[in-house]
């Protein structure tokens, strides 16, 4: 294993007791590449062809304020694995505001949770104080990785491979992009929304395989939300308006509070893939917040969509935490309650149907990106840790028998968002038409012995823990989303660029 270690960035934080400075959530501030991993047990599987994303909340700076664990600068962890090997790279993502940062030696925006006028420079995206740090979520769209932030900052590029970072995406519009982009690898596209304080609210877009912008329309809302995900089908794109959002009252003191509007309920705004707002069906469903979708598909005269829905949305804090009683309510699932949810909208009549699938508190979902758009029979859901933000454990849901396969990790021991890697086809086997046959990549952090490791398990059977561990350079921080991308998509990309570059 030949480590080269990059650089150190400035940094000015400081030993904390923190929940999400300490433990699991200690930041890393060392950016290396590794050729490969020593593999600790088990084999890598030959059959994995791809790369793993995974971004982080990693905060360089002492915090101005009170510190969220949603303040953090993104740092992205990248393994690409090919022929039983595992290679492994982490960079900070370089927003303008991170440079400001490294520039001043020193943190020049609040956070989350702090009053306004905290931040010692103007803020940006839809809450308009907070530092633009692209931390939230990571995709890969026509060859180029982009992280993007909760709140609606810029589209950050990485090259995929190398992870260098490449700048602002051309494409963004004033208002931003939300985490959560949608693409369809089948026809190139990339679909988004972002949303704001200003009228219309909300609007949506469509990128095309070239990286250009071919579609952009508001999508009128009656006040300020707070969107999160959105989903897309072979036809349509899935954006909702739901009663958690921030208070008007204290809004217009400039205070984000949000806050479940009660008899509000919440409503799904379908649109044609190129529509406009004219051709938008709204359909009403009972009130809840969901902050991920897992997939949606079109079944006759009925949109499917599925997701996870809270049936706390406004959490009581968790006492025994103290100061942090509310921040840590918030970003605990068993404090706000997710489940696996359903909705079906039918076109022909315009009603909404909802069942639960699971009485399971779960989130952070991944299907097989086989399935996408395609009625799909398994989920695999991460557990956390009650009272907290850690994952510790995956469900695979088998929608169609109920049946659920729970793998929980030792204590101490924390997973992050697991992508589901489909097994490639070999001549004459029946097993890659299973649907859960595969794997989930992750990284897991062990507290116990103060490491972190590159972990995979068989998606058919989760109980069976990791089946192959491999050891990483140094201890990463907890994070929050994922993605992985195939070697073979990457190759079409580039042929693609190349093609448009002859043409």
């Amino acid at each position: 294993m030949t480590i080269t270690r990059h650089p150190p960035v400035k940094t000015s934080l400081q030993p904390s007791n923190h929940p999400y400075l300490s433990g699991a959530w200690t930041p890393c501030h060392e950016e290396v590449d590794v050729d490969e991993l020593e593999v600790i047990e088990g084999e890598i599987p030959a059959d994995i062809d791809g790369i793993y994303l995974r971004n982080t909340e990693n905060p360089v700076h002492q915090p101005l304020g009170r510190h969220h664990p949603f303040d953090g600068d993104a740092m992205v962890h990248q393994v690409s694995i090919s022929g039983g090997k595992a290679s492994y790279r982490n960079r900070f993502v370089r927003t303008h505001c991170f440079e400001a940062e490294q520039i001043a030696g020193q943190a020049l925006w609040g956070g989350l949770m702090d009053p306004a006028g905290t931040s010692l420079r103007p803020g940006f995206g839809a809450h308009g104080g907070l530092k633009d740090t692209g931390s939230t979520d990571i995709i890969v769209h026509a060859g180029v990785a982009y992280a993007t932030l909760y709140q609606c900052g810029e589209a950050w590029m990485l090259d995929p491979v190398t992870l260098e970072n490449l700048g602002k995406a051309p494409w963004g519009p004033l208002d931003g992009v939300s985490a959560h982009p949608k693409v369809d690898e089948e026809t190139g596209e990339l679909m988004f929304f972002n949303y704001s304080k200003h009228a219309p609210f909300m609007h949506y877009g469509v990128v095309d395989r070239a990286g250009k912008l071919v579609h952009y329309v508001p999508i009128p809302l009656p006040g300020p939300r707070l969107p999160h995900d959105m989903a897309i089908t072979k036809n349509w794109s899935i954006l909702n308006d739901m009663p958690l959002f921030w208070d008007e009252a204290l809004l217009e003191r400039n205070i984000h509070a949000a806050r479940l509007h009660e008899g509000v309920p919440t409503r799904f705004a379908l649109i044609p893939r190129h529509g406009q707002p004219q051709d938008i069906r709204w359909f009403e469903a009972s009130p809840t917040y969901v902050l991920h979708w897992t997939n949606a598909y079109e079944d006759g005269d009925e949109v499917v969509l599925e997701g996870y829905y809270q049936d706390k949305p406004m959490p009581d804090p968790i006492e025994e935490a103290g100061q942090y009683s509310h921040m840590m309510a918030y970003v605990d699932e068993h404090s706000f309650q997710c489940r696996l949810h359903r909705w079906r909208f039918n076109l022909a009549t315009g009603e909404c149907t909802e069942e639960r699938l699971s009485d399971r508190i779960v989130e952070f979902g991944m299907i097989n990106p086989d399935y996408l758009m395609k009625k799909s029979r398994y989920i695999w859901s991460t557990t956390t840790r009650p009272g907290w933000f850690l994952f510790n454990g995956y469900v695979r849901h088998d929608t169609q028998t109920g049946e659920e396969q729970v793998y929980t990790l030792p204590d101490g021991v924390y997973a992050s968002e697991s992508p589901m890697v489909p097994r490639k086809p070999t001549s004459g086997s029946e097993a890659v038409a299973r649907e859960d046959s595969g794997y989930l990549v992750t990284f897991l952090i062990d507290e116990n012995t103060g490491t972190s490791e590159l972990a995979i398990l068989d998606a058919s059977d989760v109980t069976k823990g990791p089946i192959c561990r491999a050891r990483l350079p140094h201890k990463i921080s907890s994070g929050v989303h994922s993605t992985w991308v195939e070697h073979s998509q990457l190759r079409a990309d580039a042929q693609f660029r190349r093609s448009r570059l002859a043409a």
